[in-house]
């Protein structure tokens, strides 16, 4: 049987950059958590922990009322730009940052928790600025954590599926990840497309989630041999 890769570039085209996408946001709003105290901060933290909880449908709603063409986003880019992103790949990276992104904010909240407040303080009385205390103190000693939480969200990103068929659709080629690909084999009676599928989807997840614990339990060992 020949395979289809065109699902395979695509997933992990989509999951490349909904990470990027993650790892700007999700870290910056990682640290605000972390570091920043102000009125609606735990309302903040629950609505960006709800696509981790919610139906893949439902969240895929939500972003289809927002980016489709009479949504307030959607709508905007389609009058100011002519652009249209329902039934794109770049909504399908939409999708997948959005779902992922719980995965991201929250382990880099709990690393920069982690960080020695102390070292920080003694390097702003140096004359550091807030910059330089975040580069050269805060992130070094939060990476992990924040790595950690970028490769789970990788996997995730690769995986989504409602959310994505909701405002993607299921565009060979064009928008058909290898979830919808799995699907769609599974309707159309292609067992042996299926399974391959499904084993090459395992397989990486499994490489990222292997590689995302040895980070976890790298920093758990960092953190012994300080103590």
């Amino acid at each position: 049987m020949d395979l289809d890769w065109s699902a395979l570039v695509l997933s992990l085209k989509v999951a490349g950059w909904a990470t990027a996408i993650n790892l700007v946001l999700g870290v910056a709003l990682g640290w605000l958590l972390a570091r920043r105290r102000f009125p609606g901060r735990e309302l903040l933290d629950t609505l960006l922990t709800l696509p981790m909880v919610l139906p893949p449908t439902v969240l895929g709603y939500y972003l289809l009322v927002l980016i489709g063409r009479n949504g307030p986003l959607g709508g905007w880019l389609q009058s100011s730009f002519g652009i249209n992103l329902v039934f794109t790949w770049q909504a399908a990276v939409i999708a997948a940052a959005v779902a992922a992104l719980p995965l991201v904010f929250k382990p880099a909240r709990a690393a920069f928790e982690g960080v020695d407040g102390q070292l920080e303080q003694a390097a702003r009385t140096l004359g550091a600025t807030e910059a330089a205390v975040f580069f050269r103190i805060t992130l070094p000693l939060a990476w992990r954590g924040i790595l950690a939480g970028l490769l789970l969200a990788f996997a995730r990103a690769m995986g989504e599926f409602g959310a994505t068929l909701m405002v993607a659709g299921s565009i060979p080629g064009r928008t058909q990840t290898l979830s919808i690909a799995i699907y769609e084999a599974v309707q159309a009676g292609q067992d042996g497309r299926a399974n391959t599928l499904v084993l090459l989807t395992s397989a990486v997840c499994i490489v990222v989630l292997l590689v995302a614990a040895r980070l976890v339990g790298g920093r758990r060992q960092e953190v012994r041999d300080v103590a």
